[in-house]
């Protein structure tokens, strides 16, 4: 049984304080310091302000992509997009598929996803050579559970193994997504705020 299954069907009180093994309290909000990598990155993504869509086969994605088109009437509309797989993954919605950094959304895939922040981790694969402020605000990310991973290191070894042995220019991460609670914290001021939308492929 998926473990999001497990998170999303769990009915356990979570108005009780949890403890840390030296028996101090710990905020309800906070994730277990022993729990799995996919349950801490969904708590952490959330807690961050991202919104999160899981799916168990592409029928789901598609139904989610659907409902975020909807949402955002973003039906018939420009995406920055260079992946030529989602672009194919994707095709049926009249999308005008691009680089027009005037297009209503960003759409894209990442490297990894951040269990111990909730972060994305991105490089030049998905970035080419642009900086985060220079695309669109609203992002749809395509991930999968096999991408998640406990750190940025962690990452960043995936990365290196991936182009045998050298690591490609422009890495980042999203992490500051468009919240009322980041609205009013004064650490995110400045940075590349984002609208982040997950779409979660189960693939393990």
């Amino acid at each position: 049984m998926s473990l999001f299954r497990k998170i999303f069907g769990s009915t356990s009180n979570v108005d009780n304080p949890r403890q840390n093994k030296e028996g101090e309290a710990r905020s309800k909000y906070m994730p277990d310091i022993d729990t799995p990598a996919d349950e801490r990155f969904t708590k952490n993504f959330i807690l961050n302000g991202g919104r999160f869509l899981y799916a168990l086969n592409r029928e789901e994605i598609n139904d989610n992509f659907d409902n975020i088109l909807l949402e955002n009437d973003w039906y018939e509309s420009s995406v920055f997009c260079t992946d030529d797989n989602l672009k194919k993954a994707f095709t049926g919605y009249n999308l005008d598929f691009g680089t027009n950094r005037d297009a209503s959304f960003f759409l894209t895939t990442c490297e990894s996803l951040v269990a111990n922040d909730g972060s994305l981790l991105v490089c030049s694969k998905q970035l080419k050579e642009l900086k985060l402020h220079d695309f669109p605000k609203d992002v749809i990310v395509f991930g999968t559970t096999s991408q998640i991973v406990n750190t940025i290191g962690e990452g960043l070894r995936l990365i290196k193994n991936r182009n045998a042995g050298s690591i490609p220019t422009n890495i980042t991460t999203i992490k500051n997504f468009q919240s009322k609670e980041n609205d009013k914290n004064f650490m995110t001021y400045g940075s590349s705020t984002k609208n982040v939308y997950l779409l979660l492929l189960e693939d393990l």
